[in-house]
């Protein structure tokens, strides 16, 4: 699929999500808005908005990044651990800081979700099966262990509601002042693309990379603070949304090749639109009441993961 067909769809349904709502605003309206309608918008539609296409964006590409540095497609935030890691570390700040900062809990956040995707990538390198199924069920098996440390600690402490609110992604309580972390997701994605062409080469092996004069395990740390900062942000503006890291960029990989720089920009729009059709899915299905992101995501995502794990042959997956 083209670049400008992906631009094209996600201008229409980000127009389209802008007017889907319980409080009625109709596209003729928008040239003659009431005070309340403007101030819908300018608080609740177009925060949700902006917060659904850089969570989109920002998480396909982490598990583009992940799968390339790890060398298996089925590795993502969701099957290695990252975002375990990164609700625990939420969980510890609570903990720890009773009345922390939302910057606060982010630096906890990402701290335990690097190291929680550092570990899983120590694992990877000592696992002899590099079976491409065996790999992402020993991540799943990690993050199940993360999780329930951090479910032990949230009944001990009495978080465990809490605790569940970041277990499930969620855009209905985005509105404006409380999502503004995830623009710390911009920068570090550039940054991303900057370092695309080393993420490929790294994708080659650790003795390749070092024949062509890359500082292998310094690329890698890079990839691992990427992914990190940007899952941290998105689990404590959204919440956990599972297997978008893990689908999109198989898809992409699929018609636009392994090539990461090339790849980029289409794993980044297309997990915009997957996120905006599966929240737009989950507004108007039990219209006016809404199902959280992470359902939706995580029945279509289930149901896309099973048909790749069936047709990975057919694919080169």
């Amino acid at each position: 699929m083209k670049i400008r067909y992906l631009v094209l769809i996600v201008i229409v349904l980000s127009i389209s999500s802008v007017f889907i709502g319980v409080s009625n605003i109709a596209p003729w309206d928008i040239f003659n808005l009431s005070a309340d309608q403007l101030e819908i918008l300018m608080i609740s539609r177009i925060p949700r908005l902006i917060s659904i296409l850089i969570a989109g964006m920002s998480m396909s590409i982490c598990g583009l990044i992940m799968q390339q540095l790890s060398r298996n497609k089925f590795v993502s935030p969701t099957t290695a651990g990252t975002l375990d890691s990164a609700r625990l570390g939420v969980l510890v700040a609570l903990m720890v800081f009773t009345s922390a900062s939302p910057m606060q809990k982010m630096l906890v956040s990402f701290l335990f979700a690097l190291i929680g995707t550092f570990v899983f990538m120590k694992i990877l390198e000592k696992i002899k099966l590099k079976d491409a199924i065996f790999i992402p069920l020993v991540g799943l098996m990690f993050g199940n262990i993360i999780s329930s440390l951090a479910t032990f600690f949230a009944y001990k402490n009495d978080l465990i509601q809490n605790m569940s609110s970041w277990m499930q992604g969620d855009f209905s309580m985005i509105m404006s002042g409380n999502y503004e972390l995830m623009y710390a997701s911009i920068p570090i994605l550039i940054i991303a693309y900057l370092f695309a062409n080393k993420f490929t080469i790294a994708g080659m092996g650790e003795d390749f990379s070092k024949n062509l004069g890359l500082n292998y395990r310094q690329v890698v740390n890079i990839g691992l603070i990427i992914v990190a900062l940007v899952t941290a942000s998105v689990v404590l503006t959204v919440g956990v949304i599972p297997f978008l890291g893990l689908i999109i960029p198989n898809i992409v990989t699929i018609y636009q090749g392994d090539h990461l720089k090339k790849s980029l920009l289409h794993t980044a729009l297309l997990g915009a639109v997957f996120v905006l059709a599966c929240d737009m899915i989950g507004r108007l299905i039990i219209y006016p009441y809404e199902i959280p992101i992470s359902l939706t995501v995580g029945v279509i995502g289930s149901g896309i993961f099973i048909y790749l794990l069936l047709r990975r042959k057919k694919y080169g997956l």
